[in-house]
């Protein structure tokens, strides 16, 4: 909404019906289809989702034709800042792959006053292990051999929570 409302900046509330009407009629990639398509079952049919223009009355011709524009102006702006957030998060995605054998640390998320994996305090360990990679769980998760002291915790992790062992001579287990 704050790409298409700095073209307006007047007049955004003015055309805030447009803005949502554009964003529910248009393709969203995780569902596939359009907001009003996925909620209603059927696509939009309004006089600004035509394309062809047949029969209007000539009084109405203009309002329509500066409410298209309007609508592709709109549908341009969501475009563009969907892909800019797209990128954004593209940037940060790693491919990671680990083979069973391999040793992996487990993340300890840090949070204030918790007690996680029997860790706590703020200059405890972010990370605990390697453990052993026993089997790969779909495609981003895997099952970890898990030493006694972590019984009560389920032993497959998403690709998120883990990090790779690289063997140190200097470091002891």
């Amino acid at each position: 909404m704050r790409a298409c409302a700095l073209d307006y900046a007047g007049a955004w509330d003015h055309n805030l019906p447009l803005i949502e009407f554009a964003y529910n009629n248009s393709h969203q990639a995780s569902i596939g289809m359009a907001l009003f398509e996925a909620l209603y079952g059927r696509c939009c049919r309004t006089p600004v989702c035509w394309n062809e223009v047949g029969e209007r009355e000539p009084s109405k011709v203009d309002l329509v034709d500066q409410t298209i524009g309007i609508n592709k102006t709109i549908r341009k702006r969501l475009q563009a800042a969907q892909s800019r957030q797209k990128s954004y998060a593209d940037n940060r995605k790693r491919p990671l792959e680990f083979e069973i054998g391999d040793h992996l640390f487990l993340k300890v998320s840090a949070l204030k006053g918790s007690i996680r994996f029997g860790q706590k305090g703020k200059l405890s360990s972010r990370f605990i292990g390697p453990f052993e990679v026993l089997q790969k769980v779909g495609s981003v998760a895997y099952r970890l051999a898990s030493p006694s002291s972590l019984q009560g915790i389920h032993d497959v992790f998403h690709v998120s929570s883990i990090r790779k062992y690289v063997p140190d001579l200097d470091h002891v287990i």
